[in-house]
Parts: structure tokens; C-alpha cells; sequence
């Protein structure tokens, strides 16, 4: 931003009755208040890569520390990521005692992903819904991911 530009902007800030703000909703909450996170898995554990796992253990990570701060949290698989419910709930997967801390905040998988990428039947022995609030045609329905983001959840994707 042009030095010039962002002189301007403070010296309006500090003049203003109420300080400048983003029409959306605010990112972080700086007062170590609660927050509301969405966390997307969506790697693919079939690739067998040690990023795959570094994704999924650092998408459940955050949950777990989220969830320790009293944070809103919200765990979803969507794309290839749909095949991860299967592997994490296997008491052998290095991941599995980190899922299932956070397991009471996996709110599903999205139904459309879990059918192209053949993971459906996994996905429902799992016990983790199959979401399908976003209708598309061509497909029996897909998670919503727009829904968090209207309703002013921090997104991140693993």
C-alpha cells in the first residue's frame, strides 16, 4: 500500500468515532476469547506420503487445541479427504488416539466426494455423517462449505 494511502487511512481511523472495520467477520479474536474454526481435510491418505499424514495429524491438532481453549470447532472431510475416516479409526494409524480425542467434533463428510472417491460405505461404518446440504446436480449432494464461511467460521484447509 502506498505510503501516502496508508497515512490517510490511520489518520482517518484515528479521527472516527468508531474505528474502520471489515464487513467480515473478524479473523482472530485478539481478546483470547472463543473462537469458531472449520477445519477441511481433504488430502488424500491413499497417496501414502508423509505429507498426507502431516496434513491430517495437523488438521486434528488444531481441532484438539482449539477445542482445549473452549474454541467452536468443526472437523470435515470433503475430496479425497473422505477416505481418511477409515485409516484414523484403525487402532494401528498413528493418528488414531488424536481422532479420537477430537471425535465428538467431526461434524461429516461430504456425501458427493465420498461417493467419486469410493469411500462411502467406509465413511458410514465409521459413524461419521455423510453431508449433502449443498444440492448439485450431478451428484447425490455435497457439504456445505459455504455455510461456514456466511456464518463467519475461520476456514482452514488441510
Amino acid at each position: 500500500m502506498a505510503p501516502a494511502l496508508l497515512y490517510q487511512l490511520n489518520t482517518m481511523a484515528i479521527h472516527m468515532e468508531k474505528p474502520i472495520t471489515n464487513h467480515l467477520s473478524k479473523p482472530f479474536n485478539h481478546q483470547g476469547g472463543s473462537m469458531k474454526t472449520a477445519i477441511i481435510v481433504m488430502s488424500d491418505p491413499k497417496n501414502g506420503s508423509e505429507e498426507a499424514l502431516g496434513r491430517v495429524f495437523n488438521a486434528l491438532a488444531l481441532a484438539a487445541e482449539c477445542k482445549q481453549k473452549g474454541d467452536e470447532v468443526a472437523v470435515v472431510f470433503n475430496g479425497t479427504g473422505t477416505r481418511w475416516p477409515a485409516e484414523l479409526t484403525k487402532l494401528s494409524h498413528p493418528a488414531n488416539g488424536l481422532y479420537n480425542a477430537v471425535r465428538d467434533v467431526v461434524q461429516g463428510a461430504s456425501c458427493g466426494c465420498a461417493d467419486v472417491f469410493g469411500a462411502k460405505e467406509s465413511v458410514e461404518s465409521c459413524g461419521v455423517p455423510l453431508k449433502k446440504d449443498h444440492a448439485l446436480a450431478g451428484t447425490s449432494g455435497l457439504l456445505s462449505l459455504r455455510r461456514y464461511v456466511n456464518e463467519g467460521w475461520n476456514t482452514v484447509v488441510f
